[in-house]
């Protein structure tokens, strides 16, 4: 008796992913509000960067929240350092912030850095530490104190003598991103981000910028939350709405770039012209939307999460269209 080969795996991708297309269309309603969807992309690349400023985790799945992404008890953004006052620092100011790293391996954070033994932090701390008011572009927020190991490891690293690592927890209050930026909705929040939950950025934006350049730059320049191939330079603008896995999003503004970018991923050393300099020569703002971006120049797009679930490296990313 003859057997059949099994189908190949690129056959039963196919298969699941128009099975799921259809459960998607059939959940919005019937064939008069149904949207349709439009494969624009590839997810390349997830990362996830727990401590502002510090340097990203590439994952290859992860959950999308409300508040970004998440991956076990990495959160995106949910550590920050910060002054005695509150205020926080970042790599702006502290540009050896990038050059931290970090892993997660039975419920702590692992801090490595150059010249440094690594630190050790619970990603659950006790309710003992005290809580700060933080201070983030204007707007408060809470986070509990890592201790005091915490604090003078960060304050060796950066050759310090004040600053403290918080971090923030579950029950705490998010900050609103429409209060920092009309553009955004009322319901998208986050905790330590500078704007939005999440930010997406494509290959082809990449290469276009590095082919103006004579030194070219990284991805990690740029931080992104979902990096995405098989689109055109700066197609990511133009998603409205995008649906990922089981995760649905609603772009809301691109990223206003600042000298962060200037900051070489690799040394920690802050150039304070390139790329910047470059991206202002074609990518600033129309005149009417100067009131938003001022003289910012804009690279990747923010995004508002609709519906909350986990996406993966390799899943495509759909452009719903109404």
């Amino acid at each position: 008796m003859a057997f059949s080969s099994p189908l190949p795996l690129t056959v039963v991708a196919a298969a699941l992913a128009a099975l799921g297309l259809a459960w998607w269309r059939w959940r919005r309603g019937p064939p008069s509000r149904r949207p349709t969807l439009r494969p624009v992309g590839t997810v390349s690349g997830l990362f996830v960067y727990p401590i502002k400023s510090c340097r990203g985790v590439a994952v290859e799945r992860a959950q999308v929240t409300e508040l970004g992404l998440r991956s076990g008890d990495l959160r995106d953004r949910c550590w920050l350092v910060i002054k005695e006052d509150g205020h926080m620092v970042t790599a702006r100011q502290e540009p050896r912030l990038v050059l931290i790293s970090i892993t997660n391996e039975n419920g702590c954070l692992h801090l490595s850095a150059p010249e440094m033994e690594d630190l050790h932090i619970p990603a659950t701390l006790s309710i003992k530490n005290s809580v700060h008011n933080c201070r983030i572009f204007g707007t408060d927020i809470q986070g509990r104190d890592c201790g005091e190991e915490a604090a003078q490891w960060i304050n060796a690293f950066l050759k310090s003598e004040s600053y403290r690592l918080v971090h923030f927890e579950p029950n705490m209050t998010p900050r609103k991103s429409k209060d920092l930026v009309d553009p955004f909705r009322p319901s998208d929040k986050i905790a330590y981000p500078d704007l939005g939950p999440v930010m997406v950025l494509s290959e082809a934006s990449l290469e276009d910028l590095n082919s103006r350049l004579d030194k070219k730059v990284q991805i990690r320049n740029f931080r992104p939350n979902i990096l995405v191939t098989g689109c055109g330079p700066h197609e990511e603008d133009t998603w409205d709405e995008i649906v990922i896995g089981d995760v649905e999003m609603k772009g809301a503004m691109a990223c206003p770039r600042c000298i962060f970018t200037t900051i070489d991923p690799d040394t920690g050393v802050m150039d304070r012209k390139e790329p910047l300099e470059t991206l202002k020569s074609y990518r600033l703002c129309d005149p009417s939307e100067q009131h938003i971006y001022k003289s910012h120049p804009l690279f990747g797009w923010y995004f508002g999460v609709d519906k909350t679930g986990t996406i993966q490296v390799g899943d495509l990313v759909y452009k719903i269209s109404w």
